[in-house]
């Protein structure tokens, strides 16, 4: 039994989101994007009406709708795709202190629930997601957010944000609910994998030496990461991600894309006068 993985990319926040497709036509659809114009506060399908095509041509049946974590730089297309394609919403139930994080800082409505509610299941470590003949395996990386998980599946996992290319490192730390420390144990665990399993990445952020990659191994990643590669202990990582993030501007879809992902792809829920909103705190989130 062998599954395959389709890539899509979305190249406006240079996201991949990938369908993996089990013996016999069974798929999961892994952070999808739904397209988003900050100028005009404009929503579009083209990246994942990209995928509906897809499915729809090769005959797959959709069982999952997986998110690695709730994403702070593209809108989340797993409720449009859910009302179209059918399956469940799923997210590691670390999403319950994201919620609970946010909800006061966009002052979310008073029915906005932080129990998770809004994804059908929620994740726990070590649990197992029948798709087909497989089984994907949820294990929990938190670091990034308190709600990243990975899944493996065979000889891959798709990692989310938790480590990128060797030449652009690991994830960023800094936002609520993150840690260092959690990281670097997050991905130490993924590279206690063996050295052929491939990493499917949701970015690439690559120098202009090299074309854009959806993919590493668990050996590329121990011999070259430039964040954490074998040698680089808990303590040295830990000072030069601090250092790093020091540097970084927030991601420019962080407002919106919170919102819509804390809700499982769902759009806020229309005002009285038929309007949806999208609310913008100032002076609260970066530096």
């Amino acid at each position: 039994m062998h599954s395959h993985v389709e890539t899509f990319f979305e190249p406006s926040t240079s996201t991949f989101s990938h369908v993996l497709v089990a013996p016999g036509g069974r798929c999961a659809i892994i952070d999808p994007v739904l397209d988003y114009d900050p100028r005009g506060a404009r929503t579009a399908t083209r990246a994942a009406d990209a995928i509906i095509d897809y499915v729809v041509r090769e005959r797959l049946v959709v069982d999952w709708l997986l998110e690695t974590h709730v994403h702070a730089d593209h809108l989340s297309a797993a409720d449009y795709l859910k009302q179209r394609l059918g399956g469940c919403t799923a997210i590691g139930e670390g999403v319950r202190e994201v919620q609970a994080l946010f909800k006061p800082i966009f002052d979310a409505e008073a029915g906005f629930r932080t129990d998770g509610s809004q994804f059908d299941r929620l994740l726990a470590d070590g649990e197992g997601l029948e798709l087909g003949p497989l089984t994907i395996e949820v294990w929990h990386t938190p670091g990034h957010t308190p709600a990243c998980v990975s899944y493996h599946v065979e000889e891959r996992v798709f990692v989310g944000d938790v480590v990128f290319m060797p030449d652009v490192g690991t994830a960023r730390c800094d936002f609520p609910g993150g840690s260092a420390r959690a990281l670097y144990r997050s991905v130490r665990r993924l590279l206690a994998l063996p050295p052929q399993t491939r990493l499917h990445l949701c970015h690439d952020y690559p120098p202009t030496t090299r074309a854009l990659a959806s993919v590493c191994t668990v050996a590329e990643t121990r011999a070259a990461n430039v964040d954490i590669r074998d040698g680089v202990d808990e303590d040295a990582f830990v000072a030069e991600r601090a250092r790093r993030d020091a540097q970084l501007d927030l991601p420019q879809l962080i407002l919106p894309a919170i919102q819509v992902n804390m809700r499982a792809g769902a759009l806020p829920p229309p005002a009285a006068n038929g309007v949806r909103y999208l609310k913008l705190p100032l002076n609260t989130l970066g530096r």
